[in-house]
């Protein structure tokens, strides 16, 4: 099944990623919200046929997982605004910009006694 696979996926996601990603902090059903949304191709309408509700209780669900998301630190942060505009401007390569955020990470993550 398809959710099997995504919690599996979840699993592997989150022995690999940074302790305080947004998406590792989000509740189950919030987390299959989400894997229903992207399976749905962003489709608010037909994620409103599939949980049986209409298109306003869908979008509001899908805004109370975006506020959920920007509260736990979903949006960008500083150092990652700065290399943003830096790859746009031409001035640094993205894989360049990549590596820095996750050096940049990394530290943050030292800093503040988050070592794995």
């Amino acid at each position: 099944m398809i959710l099997d696979g995504v919690a599996h996926a979840i699993s592997a996601i989150r022995t690999g990623l940074r302790r305080d990603h947004p998406l590792l902090q989000l509740e189950e059903d919030d987390l299959d919200f989400i894997v229903h949304f992207v399976l749905a191709s962003g489709s608010l309408k037909e994620m409103a046929e599939l949980y049986g509700v209409s298109y306003p209780t869908i979008r509001g669900s899908l805004d109370r997982v975006i506020a959920q998301l920007r509260k736990r630190g979903g949006g960008r942060d500083d150092m990652t605004e700065l290399l943003a505009g830096m790859v746009e401007r031409g001035e640094l390569k993205p894989a360049a910009a990549k590596s820095i955020r996750a050096l940049h990470r990394n530290m943050m993550d030292r800093a503040n006694g988050q070592e794995d």
